[in-house]
């Protein structure tokens, strides 16, 4: 009988230094994270201009006036999660999840490709094969998925839905791989295969409906003055 394995590919298709698929990895890296902060910094804008803290022209101490828009910026964002219906805090939980720990794993592997640890984190082998990380990925998804479907008990979906994003990631950072059969993770095709597209999908996705947490906060502690969602969530 034949057996699949995953066969690693001549070095002459590994990528050295900052190669073309790098750049344009590190390219989509960097435009999602400047529109993360772009969005979190227009909201933090737009809850002190909005909100209780003085402005900065108004203010004689302009640290603690940021400091008290932070913190009204966090009870807006908590009160919008508490005030959204389940199946959107469930789907936020998993794809805020699945996008974190996909750039986690990507850049964990990075730092290990040139040292032997990083942290607490090293390949990990059983004898001589190399366990990736898409099995405890496909392990994890299985397992919280299973456990969603065979509870279906509304206030252990939204942490089943971490777990679920997080399987989530880890396996579909190795996509290709699986694929190909081949440790392409390094390669032009692991890098521009189908998990940076949907990576970044999922990452506008997460953004879209923290928004609209952010929206329903606004409403309920800014306009309403109201915490009860809040505390009912709580």
């Amino acid at each position: 009988m034949s057996r699949l394995s995953l066969r690693r590919r001549p070095d002459r298709g590994i990528i050295r230094g900052w190669g073309p698929a790098e750049r344009r990895t590190l390219g989509i890296g960097l435009v999602a994270g400047i529109a993360t902060s772009a969005a979190l910094a227009l909201e933090y804008g737009r809850v002190w201009r909005r909100g209780s803290a003085p402005l900065p022209r108004d203010s004689d101490d302009i640290l603690l006036a940021a400091e008290e828009a932070a913190a009204e910026t966090a009870r807006v964002a908590a009160a919008g999660y508490a005030d959204v219906s389940p199946s959107e805090k469930i789907l936020f939980n998993l794809l805020a999840s699945f996008v974190a720990t996909f750039a986690l794993a990507r850049g964990i592997t990075y730092a290990l490709r040139t040292r032997a640890t990083f942290g607490p984190f090293r390949d990990f082998r059983v004898g001589r094969r190399h366990i990736h990380h898409f099995v405890p990925g496909i392990a994890l998804a299985f397992t919280s998925g299973a456990a969603a479907i065979v509870t279906r008990q509304e206030e252990l979906e939204r942490p089943l839905a971490l777990a679920f994003g997080a399987g989530m990631g880890l396996t579909l950072d190795e996509s290709a791989l699986l694929l190909e059969l081949e440790d392409v993770y390094w390669t032009p095709e692991g890098l521009l295969s189908v998990q940076i597209t949907m990576a970044t999908m999922a990452l506008l996705a997460a953004l879209a409906l923290g928004l609209r947490f952010l929206r329903r906060g606004e409403r309920i502690v800014l306009e309403d003055g109201s915490t009860g969602s809040l505390e009912r969530a709580t």
